[in-house]
């Protein structure tokens, strides 16, 4: 029996991924979980993060998921290797489960020019030192410069971005960033939530400063992994039917879902362990 595609975040931030998938993949099936009720993952221990993602991919697999991507950076940096390589070899060989991380780092260093790359994401995500590690592999000329944000998440998911404290945070960040390398032409948002904040980050950032979005690229990404692995496409349902599930109260997610995902979904609270 074929499933829909699962993509997992700890909160809304994945819906931004969800979205680039539905406009590159309409006909595919998607089911979204976001584990809201345990959110934010960005400030969790190594070992509760590995934890509260395996609870969720085993959750979706429940659902008959084939393929699941992670669509958080800090799930994808801090959880997906044993996910994918102690996991699935003896429990789930013919499932799948991908991350956020990869897709940008493989395509990033052909947008600098200057050698210097941003990388602007959670505390989690810039201590597990995945994007350098990553972005190495692939170009290892490229210079890497980290910039912590632990408060672009919670003014999102308030939706208090647009205030002036909200402004104070965004500018703080993005300065504090440019001067650790004022070279730098080129910022990933390491964070799925951080799409919505694009607005206000291109404001701040010096004319020339190329801003990345990881939801297209890494939906562009798997179309193309797709086509590779046609076996597992096979096995993915193709009704054009997306779902939306959270662990917190349906009520309050779906009040800041048109932040993220402009639709008529609503969401339904589901347990996971």
């Amino acid at each position: 029996m074929n499933g829909p595609i699962g993509v997992f975040d700890s909160g809304y931030g994945g819906l931004t991924v969800l979205k680039s998938i539905q406009k590159l993949m309409p006909q595919h099936d998607c089911l979204y979980l976001g584990d809201n009720a345990r959110a934010p993952y960005g400030t969790r221990s190594f070992e509760v993060i590995n934890q509260y993602t395996l609870e969720a991919v085993e959750y979706l697999f429940s659902k008959n998921c084939p393929l699941i991507i992670l669509a958080c950076n800090t799930s994808s940096a801090k959880a997906l290797r044993n996910i994918q390589q102690n996991i699935l070899p003896s429990k789930y060989p013919d499932k799948r489960v991908l991350g956020v991380i990869r897709p940008t780092t493989e395509e990033v260093g052909h947008f600098s020019k200057s050698g210097y790359v941003g990388i602007m994401g959670t505390a989690g995500t810039v201590v597990s030192n995945s994007y350098p590690i990553e972005i190495s592999k692939f170009f290892p000329k490229i210079n890497v410069i980290q910039q912590s944000c632990p408060m672009w998440v919670p003014l999102v998911e308030n939706n208090s971005f647009k205030e002036v404290g909200g402004q104070y945070y965004i500018r703080k960040y993005i300065n504090e960033l440019l001067e650790k390398e004022p070279r730098i032409d080129t910022v990933v948002l390491a964070c799925t939530h951080y799409p919505v904040l694009k607005n206000s980050i291109e404001k701040y950032l010096p004319k020339g400063v190329r801003l990345f979005d990881q939801g297209d690229l890494v939906a562009q990404k798997l179309v193309d992994y797709l086509k590779r692995h046609s076996s597992l496409n096979n096995q993915l349902s193709k009704n054009g039917n997306v779902e939306i599930l959270t662990t917190e109260k349906s009520k309050k997610f779906d009040g800041h879902l048109n932040l993220f995902y402009n639709s008529n979904n609503q969401s339904r609270t589901v347990q996971i362990v």
